[in-house]
């Protein structure tokens, strides 16, 4: 497992507490070989990054291995590779296919394996299909609210962005890109005021 940081120069992120960057969790939900989630979610990352006070840390399910679900406890599961990752999190952002209606069974799996580090933040999805994968949003978002997370109202549906890739990556069309960073300029609002929230409010369970 490797960690891929994105970062542009420090700068003061808008409503966070401190001087510290935002920091965006890119999720790449798909593990199929031959896949083209981590082209897109790559391409997520650089445009993440590019938020002011904002980096990116992409975490891809395919290089995280989780502990066998027998030992799985709900809301209190021993801690995984990426547990320290998504804790310092102050947004995410996923990048899922949509596989029969929803998202795949590797993404619940790293979902279901956190409890607390998803708590009180604010998420973003970026989905593909033959139709945008808005039906695996739908379904996560459900799921995210089970969390305390707060999930952006503007989510971003890419239909068959395969026609859009080469050797070099994803080449984004001009409205994807200008949708795309409009959620994100959403995710960077959220995720100021509710780090802010949580470092001066924080919520009495």
């Amino acid at each position: 497992m490797t960690e891929t940081s994105y970062a542009d120069p420090p700068t003061v992120p808008t409503g966070g507490p401190s001087a510290e960057p935002l920091r965006i969790a890119v999720i790449a939900a798909s593990v199929r070989d031959h896949r083209m989630g981590r082209t897109l979610a790559e391409w997520a990352a650089f445009r993440a990054a590019a938020s002011p006070g904002a980096e990116a840390d992409l975490i891809d399910c395919a290089e995280t291995e989780l502990p066998s679900d027998e030992l799985l406890r709900p809301g209190a599961s021993a801690g995984t590779p990426v547990s320290s990752r998504l804790e310092a999190a102050d947004a995410f952002l996923f990048v899922t296919p949509e596989y029969n209606h929803s998202y795949p069974a590797g993404l619940k799996r790293l979902i279901d394996w956190h409890y607390r580090e998803w708590m009180f933040k604010p998420a973003t999805v970026l989905s593909y299909g033959v139709h945008g994968g808005l039906l695996a949003t739908e379904h996560l978002r459900g799921v995210l609210a089970e969390l305390h997370v707060v999930t952006t109202r503007r989510v971003v549906g890419l239909p068959r962005p395969w026609a859009d890739l080469s050797p070099a990556g994803y080449t984004a069309p001009t409205d994807v890109t200008d949708a795309f960073d409009a959620a994100l300029h959403e995710l960077t609002w959220w995720a100021g005021l509710l780090r802010t929230a949580r470092t001066e409010r924080p919520y009495a369970r």
